[in-house]
């Protein structure tokens, strides 16, 4: 019984004692000491470039905020913590724009840029400042297999006093798994749409081992008689690590993945510059040999002659896809790899850094260009591509007899249903819309959480490139029938046509001046089109913006007295660009493009086809229609908009209204839209893109299109015949020859079918009217990145 108690409260022998006491160190430290001597952490590194404002509605001070977490973690534990800050440039130091300086809050472990003031649009602040972000692994064992969300706010106040105090706007992006072993990709900052800018930034990202890593004793002898063993194929090792320690192995491959991914970046990277990255000290002690064991070593490195100065001596020969051969290391060796590839991994991501910061404009513009031609791929998974052909003349559907048997033409009212084109359309793109949910979006890249937080409530874009087909004559509902199979060559076509414009059209050294004119609808504002030209601005800051406000409250009337209006604004804001850039010196090449929503597309067209405009009708470039009536309102299939619309007509007359239904003359020849259709309005734009919608109930979906409907294709009457003769005066001008460009070079003519997610709308008055869709063409900037993004050239 004494000896019971006495070994409780510790007066056991003391050779019993020590015994006890050695075995629960040894456990103890068999347990705790991997933890502790091996441990990985992720290291992103943010480079804040510059600031552009490019829409924001307040003048003040704004901040810039940047935290990242673990994607599957909560806030607090999982979150990432700055762990430098280097400002890589001075900023000018008498401007009275930029106060206080950056600081980490501790509390939510995030980085606060200094605070600057805006005060213009289009106002340009440099920042040149990189935070680094460190995040564990330990949880990971080596290997992320969670993303890590990566959030910037903006922070606003009007005084500088109160900068803490005002969260304006956010935008966050995730970095995939796959992608955190090694990445280098610029990535824009936008917010939103009412606190439009540009942030400029290059993330950078890689695996370090941790700081807090003790280095192994040197491996015995024995243990390099095990490497000797084992490298010769022996498996009978006493050292090889038991399944228990594999987790030792996953930090070790994760840091060769690393290493490989970082050096091949560097070397890439190198190249684009310019610019030699020196290593030639790091190369003759680093080298792949000392990872291996003994035996590898020696027979791999005999015979080898000076160490090359370059970044191919570090390649890895090792398969990264099979982890076979790092399983047959011994526990020591594995520890001692590990340390010599945290070192190896220091010294290359601290060189890369100063590499960065001595080359930062070149990176910049080298990454950016990357992300840029990247764009159409990477959105592809909302577009759908097709080419349809360009019929030489759309003729009556009951006229054509000859393509179309007995039983064909006795088509049930269901079938016609189904063969209307905006029902093709909207189920068209409903089925697409299901598909995306059965896909796995798994990419390398950035992926921006305003578009990849929610796939399934993205616009589905539906782009048809329209060609001449050879001369002969097509009926309706043969000349524009959908190619079945998606012509694979359309993603690239655009690209070759414009290789080859730039390789046989002499390039112009002198300077360009390129004027983009933004039109507004029915009662509109004159900044309804800002979000597309926000886009503009992003693909060529260079442009002029016109936003017209010449019609603004004054869109009742008659549309000639607003093309008048919309002329002189136009010739006024010309000539005085022009004057402005003729003091420096004689155009090179001058470019007039348009943007209209709704009747401002009418407006535009009303506009070109007055005298004033003629000797600027050469350099017309692109024009962007946005949901407008090209052929007025006839065969609308909106019956509550059209009751709207006589209501209008009955009680108001107002002008507009009549000219749009084409009841401003008894006679149809007389009215306005028929003699618009009639006059040169579009044969000299070398790009005329349509942007229309299914869901748009305002404006008939054919003549958003500019293409027939089956209403008119049957339709044997004055209206039917004034139609179709309206419709083909449109289409001889858009397939005829660009003037101003050679005889081969055709002009591109696309029709885009924008699917918005009805979901969102809810059950409300807009939506019921069909007017929601119409409305959502000002209120989104998705589809306009989507489209302008995938045809650059085209708004250059």
């Amino acid at each position: 019984m004494l000896r019971r108690l006495g070994w409780l409260i510790g007066l056991s022998q003391r050779s019993r004692q020590t015994k006890t006491l050695d075995a629960e160190a040894y456990v103890a430290t068999s347990r705790v000491r991997p933890v502790l001597m091996v441990d990985t952490v992720q290291e992103i590194a943010v480079y804040i470039h510059r600031f552009h404002n490019l829409d924001l509605f307040q003048q003040g001070w704004y901040q810039i905020k940047i935290s990242m977490r673990w994607e599957d973690g909560d806030n607090n534990s999982s979150s990432g913590i700055p762990s430098r800050v280097v400002q890589y440039e001075a900023l000018d130091s008498t401007s009275n724009d930029s106060s206080g300086v950056w600081k980490i809050d501790d509390k939510d472990n995030s980085f606060l840029s200094q605070p600057f003031r805006i005060k213009y649009a289009r106002q340009d602040v440099r920042l040149c400042m990189m935070v680094s972000f460190t995040m564990p692994l330990e949880r990971y064992e080596g290997s992320a297999t969670s993303a890590v969300i990566l959030k910037f706010e903006l922070l606003y106040s009007p005084i500088i006093e109160s900068i803490d105090a005002f969260p304006a706007a956010a935008h966050d992006f995730r970095i995939p798994p796959k992608a955190l072993s090694g990445l280098h990709s610029y990535c824009p900052v936008h917010f939103d749409t009412f606190h439009a800018v540009l942030i400029d930034l290059t993330v950078h990202v890689s695996v370090m081992k941790s700081a807090a890593y003790r280095r192994p004793a040197v491996l015995s002898s024995d243990d390099a008689s095990n490497g000797k063993k084992l490298a010769n194929g022996s498996v009978q090792s006493s050292k090889k690590i038991a399944s228990a320690d594999k987790k030792l192995v996953s930090f070790v491959k994760s840091l060769l993945e690393a290493r490989d991914t970082l050096l091949e970046e560097m070397g890439r990277l190198s190249k684009a510059v310019g610019q030699t990255i020196d290593l030639s000290e790091f190369v003759s002690t680093m080298d792949n040999n000392t990872l291996l064991p003994e035996s590898v070593d020696d027979e791999g490195s005999g015979g080898q002659g000076k160490q090359q100065n370059n970044l191919e001596k570090l390649n890895n020969p090792f398969d990264l896809e099979n982890d076979e051969w790092l399983l047959n290391f011994s526990k020591e060796h594995l520890s001692r790899t590990f340390h010599l590839l945290g070192t190896q991994l220091h010294h290359l991501w601290n060189t890369f850094l100063a590499f960065h910061r001595e080359n930062n404009t070149k990176i910049l513009e080298y990454l950016r260009d990357i992300w840029t031609r990247d764009r159409r791929a990477e959105w592809s998974i909302w577009m759908v591509y097709s080419k349809v052909e360009m019929p030489h003349h759309f003729i009556s559907g009951m006229d054509d007899t000859s393509n179309h048997s007995s039983h064909k033409r006795a088509t049930s009212v269901l079938k016609l249903k189904l063969n209307d084109p905006s029902q093709v359309a909207a189920t068209r793109a409903e089925l697409h819309r299901r598909s995306i949910a059965q896909m796995r979006i798994n990419n390398r890249g950035i992926q921006d959480m305003h578009i990849f937080g929610d796939p399934m409530r993205v616009p589905i874009v539906i782009i048809e490139r329209v060609w001449n087909a050879p001369k002969r004559t097509f009926s309706d509902r043969t000349c524009m029938r959908h190619v079945d199979k998606i012509d694979s060559s359309f993603l690239n076509e655009h690209d070759d046509e414009n290789g080859s414009r730039k390789h046989n059209t002499p390039q112009h050294s002198g300077r360009e001046l390129k004027i983009v004119v933004f039109v507004h609808g029915f009662q509109g504002h004159h900044l309804d089109l800002r979000l597309i030209r926000n886009q503009w601005l992003m693909i060529d800051p260079k442009t002029e913006c016109l936003m017209s406000e010449a019609n603004e409250q004054k869109t009742h009337g008659d549309f000639r007295e607003m093309g008048q209006r919309l002329a002189h604004e136009v010739v006024s804001f010309f000539k005085k660009k022009m004057d402005k850039h003729a003091k420096y010196g004689r155009l090179k090449n001058v470019k007039l493009s348009f943007v209209g929503h709704s009747i401002g597309n009418v407006i535009i067209r009303t506009a070109l086809a007055d005298s004033m405009m003629e000797p600027y009708r050469k350099y017309l470039h692109t024009y962007l229609s946005v949901s407008g009536p090209h052929l007025g309102y006839l065969y609308s299939s909106n019956s509550l908009f059209n009751s709207g619309l006589w209501l209008l007509k009955k009680l108001k007359s107002t002008q507009v209204i009549h000219q749009l239904t084409l009841t401003d003359d008894p006679d149809l020849q007389n009215t306005f839209f028929y003699k618009l259709c009639k006059q040169k309005t579009l044969d000299s734009f070398k790009n005329i893109i349509l942007l229309s919608s299914p869901q748009d109930g305002y404006v008939p979906y054919h003549s958003a299109r500019i293409e027939s409907c089956q209403p008119a294709s049957s339709d044997n009457s004055k209206r039917g015949v004034a139609f179709l003769e309206m419709l083909n005066n449109c289409m001889d001008q858009i397939r005829g020859p660009t003037p101003e460009t050679p005889p081969h070079h055709q002009r591109v003519f696309m029709r885009c079918d924008v699917n918005f997610d009805t979901t969102l709308y809810g059950r409300n008055l807009n939506s019921f009217i069909g007017r929601a869709a119409h409305i959502e063409f000002l209120e989104s900037d998705i589809f306009a990145r989507f489209i302008m993004w995938s045809f650059q050239d085209l708004f250059r």
